[in-house]
């Protein structure tokens, strides 16, 4: 399986585990000329930006560990560009990650608040 195959279906499988702990997913794959965000969703009454990292083995490390804070820097200007896009979406934002690997999928809210 391509990364792209792993990474499209590790995106859909995050879409449906957020589904379900109630988030509102308002748009998969935003993409502009400064970057890319995954999900982009509704939870209560914050903006929520979805990292998704998928893993099929160990030999990368674990997917968290791909999500750096150059990363966490450039979503958080995307989602700066989205919310100017949208005016009428929640002012209070968040960047939160779905990290799935051979082993387990982990939500991690909050990874750097906006």
């Amino acid at each position: 399986m391509s990364s792209k195959d792993l990474g499209g279906r590790g995106e859909s499988l995050a879409v449906d585990i957020l589904r379900k702990q109630g988030y509102k997913i308002l748009q998969r794959n935003f993409s502009c000329k400064i970057g890319e965000i995954d999900i982009i969703a509704l939870d209560d009454n914050v903006l929520i930006f979805v990292e998704v990292k998928t893993r099929s083995n160990s030999w990368y490390g674990l997917p968290e560990e791909a999500i750096t804070p150059w990363k966490i820097r450039k979503i958080a200007r995307v989602g700066d560009y989205y919310k100017l896009l949208h005016p009428e979406l929640p002012e209070q934002l968040r960047i939160d990650a779905v990290c799935i690997d051979y082993n387990e999928t982990r939500v991690i809210k909050n990874i750097s608040p906006l």
